[in-house]
């Protein structure tokens, strides 16, 4: 039987839409199996503020907060020299295997090219296993600045013995059902724990101030001409990213729940002008879900060792949800600084071009000239309407 031509057409399209759903959506939901399950009823459209000529993306009708003090830029620390600028107490931090070794190198050498040679910034590299001869050997030599390595220690790393093994194992084998990408996996449970309540308490952390998350298969789009680091210590920031959107229900959905729950033992830890207006659309009554992607991150250790963010996490840990359900990182870390620092100390670092597939942050206009930067201003992720940059935009309206 022929079938008409007007088929064959909307067969195509039909292909090409669930190509680009299945393309540019997060790598969580990309493992699920309708295409349309993570799609935020309240949203609908592109949130663009429009484009420039050279394809730049113009933000919402909103600005990100002023810097209050001069940014400290290379050209004015090579007036001291840059051997002898002022720094902060500083270091990056990679969490790795073995394994991981040549997909790390592709992006500390991303690193050293476009900030570390000059910013001479240490490395710590921590490892649920020893690390190999080789991952030391190579990684050391990409850099003139030091690298240590070290053990996480295994009660940090491993599922705790309170957690009941029958009702974990239930809920993986639950989403295992539903196809939710390391639904099944405990090591990737043991990440997210540990990146949410252990990974700054490690011996090698101790003497250092602030930090920056650095992960395999990255790029970095720009050259980076001055110090985050000392913007985020001179502009009192605890909290720094690239890259937010929306977390997978499937993996949070009593989270929010939790949180609302110790919020009400401990209003004493939530500051006026904290960073709500991001992380909920009525007040606190319910999520949104949206999260700074965390696998960028510029970050105040001493954030994460207060009291409130300590005892935060004390009473998450103890709800099991990292286990009973699949708790991440990234929410964690976003609803902490959200909740318990100003809105003005969480800093949208829009000048460092980055990439974590599938998404990219491409700094614009001025900003990509001056970082020389090499992605294409078009393909930007900051104003599709399945980022919640807009919404951290959107706490700052212009005056």
């Amino acid at each position: 039987m022929m079938i008409p031509r007007w088929k064959y057409v909307a067969m195509g399209g039909g292909v090409l839409v669930t190509l680009h759903l299945l393309l540019s959506i997060h790598p969580t939901y990309r493992a699920t199996t309708s295409p349309f399950s993570y799609l935020p009823s309240e949203w609908s459209g592109s949130s663009n503020g429009g484009t420039l000529g050279d394809g730049s993306i113009l933000p919402p009708a909103a600005t990100v907060p002023k810097l209050t003090g001069k940014r400290p830029d290379l050209e004015d620390l090579r007036e001291d020299g840059l051997e002898g600028r002022r720094k902060a107490n500083a270091v990056f931090v990679v969490l790795a295997r073995n394994g991981d070794l040549w997909a790390f190198l592709e992006s500390m050498k991303q690193m050293e090219d476009r900030f570390n040679h000059w910013a001479k910034y240490d490395y710590v590299f921590l490892n649920d296993d020893e690390f190999s001869e080789d991952f030391k050997r190579y990684t050391q030599a990409l850099t003139s600045s030091k690298c240590y390595y070290g053990l996480i220690e295994p009660s940090h790393w491993n599922q705790p013995d309170w957690i009941d093994e029958e009702k974990a194992t239930a809920a993986r084998e639950d989403m295992i059902r539903k196809k939710v990408i390391y639904g099944h996996s405990v090591p990737y449970r043991n990440m997210c724990r540990f990146n949410s309540g252990f990974f700054f308490r490690h011996p090698l952390l101790a003497n250092y101030d602030y930090y920056w998350r650095i992960e395999p298969s990255i790029k970095l789009f720009c050259d980076i001409a001055y110090d985050p680091f000392l913007l985020m210590q001179d502009e009192k920031k605890v909290y720094g990213f690239t890259l937010s959107l929306f977390e997978y229900i499937e993996t949070i959905p009593t989270l929010w729940d939790t949180v609302k729950g110790f919020i009400q033992e401990h209003p004493e830890y939530v500051p006026e002008g904290n960073a709500m207006q991001f992380l909920s659309d009525d007040n606190g009554e319910t999520y949104n879900k949206c999260h700074f992607w965390s696998n960028f991150e510029i970050g105040d250790l001493n954030f994460w060792r207060s009291e409130a963010y300590m005892k935060f996490f004390e009473y998450l840990d103890k709800a099991g949800g990292f286990y009973y359900e699949r708790w991440g990182d990234a929410p964690v870390h976003s609803i902490g600084a959200a909740l318990f620092a100003k809105k003005e100390q969480i800093h949208w670092f829009e000048d460092i071009g980055y990439k974590h597939e599938p998404f990219q942050h491409c700094p614009q206009g001025e900003a990509h000239t001056r970082g020389k930067c090499w992605c294409d201003p078009a393909n930007n992720f900051d104003w599709e309407w399945y980022s919640c940059t807009n919404k951290y935009v959107g706490m700052f309206p212009k005056s």
